[in-house]
């Protein structure tokens, strides 16, 4: 037969490969060209074959390649800005930085502040629904309850929260049956006082169940308790003044609303030396005499420890038992102690942190 690329004859080979490859040698071996034929043919040849290998090649690449980490996204909010509950959140974040979450590489955070408007903490929660996080963090128990109100199929952890049950965030604090965990601030009450005055906003439902386990302890100690309520930072003054003459130590819970204000406290108790015991280690270093309770900074990394174990799938919320802090500590403020007229017992004074005013 006739070819026009040259004399020879077509014949078939056995050829064991793809199509596109197979018709490349095929076609070499059916032909004969002669010359500057031969040198086109076979410079067509080689381009063929060197496209057929890149697109191989980057098919492979696409197949083998490791995926792209994906970035988590973490929703943070809490119910009002004061150093307790920013110490959490910065303690949370930095145990997640620790196990290889880094902010700008694998994670990105969106933290809101209610500034202690429940309104505002509800529009959060409907701005978290919206944007889908992997993972939220609820500082204080207004804000806690705020989200979880609203979001049902995301994990939540909750740090700041007294008392979860209460607050109807979890069936049990052993179980939590729903998607939220976390720590709660729970602390000792040790007033050490014959009359009591606690202060506190009714509207917060981790005060009032403070209020209520210091009612149950006073009463076992012999002890009397008066209350003073404020319904915002503005009556917290109002409220210290009312315990003026009526109370040998004032002690401050883990109330947001009055720690906002907490200074308004400190002013009324130096002046009339009356000691204030505080719920939790930084209100100490604003001015409170002392505390057996909370490191809010611990607990926020505390808390951040169960959420490392909820992302790498080695834990469920609803069956992650609520944790308190494992370690309290006595921090007694020296420079308080002269202002309210105190003396540091030395046995207290060996057992205890010793920390001065900020």
């Amino acid at each position: 037969s006739h070819n026009s690329w040259g004399d020879g004859a077509i014949f078939s080979v056995p050829l064991e490969t793809s199509a596109p490859t197979g018709a490349l040698f095929l076609l070499f071996f059916a032909m004969k060209p002669r010359g500057k034929e031969v040198y086109d043919l076979r410079s067509k040849i080689v381009s063929w074959v060197t496209v057929i290998l890149v697109l191989v090649a980057g098919v492979l690449f696409f197949l083998l390649r490791e995926p792209a980490e994906e970035t988590l996204k973490v929703g943070i909010v809490q119910i009002v800005e004061h150093p307790a509950l920013d110490s959490a959140r910065e303690g949370f974040i930095e145990v997640l930085t620790e196990n290889g979450y880094v902010e700008g590489e694998n994670i990105a955070y969106q933290i809101q502040n209610a500034q202690g408007d429940m309104a505002t903490a509800n529009t959060i929660a409907q701005k978290f629904k919206n944007e889908n996080p992997d993972l939220i963090l609820a500082i204080a128990t207004p804000t806690a309850q705020a989200v979880a109100n609203l979001i049902k199929d995301k994990p939540i952890l909750i740090t700041a929260v007294t008392d979860p049950v209460g607050a109807g965030l979890v069936e049990s604090a052993e179980r939590p049956g729903t998607n939220v965990t976390g720590t709660n601030d729970l602390q000792p009450i040790v007033p050490g006082a014959r009359t009591v005055g606690i202060i506190y906003n009714t509207g917060e439902a981790n005060s009032v169940t403070q209020v209520r386990i210091a009612k149950e302890i006073a009463t076992e100690l012999g002890l009397e308790v008066v209350e003073a309520t404020a319904d915002n930072s503005a009556g917290v003054l109002q409220a210290a003044q009312s315990f003026i003459g009526r109370v040998d130590v004032i002690y401050v819970p883990t109330d947001n609303t009055v720690v906002s204000a907490f200074s308004s406290v400190v002013k009324v108790a130096e002046e009339n030396k009356i000691p204030i015991i505080a719920g939790e280690e930084n209100l100490v270093s604003q001015g409170a005499l002392a505390t057996v309770g909370v490191n809010y900074y611990r607990l926020g990394r505390q808390t951040a420890e169960m959420a490392v174990k909820i992302i790498k799938g080695e834990a469920k919320p609803e069956t992650m038992p609520i944790e308190s802090q494992r370690e309290n500590e006595l921090v007694i403020n020296e420079d308080a102690a002269k202002a309210m007229g105190v003396t540091i017992p030395n046995v207290l004074r060996e057992k205890a942190t010793i920390v001065h005013n900020k």
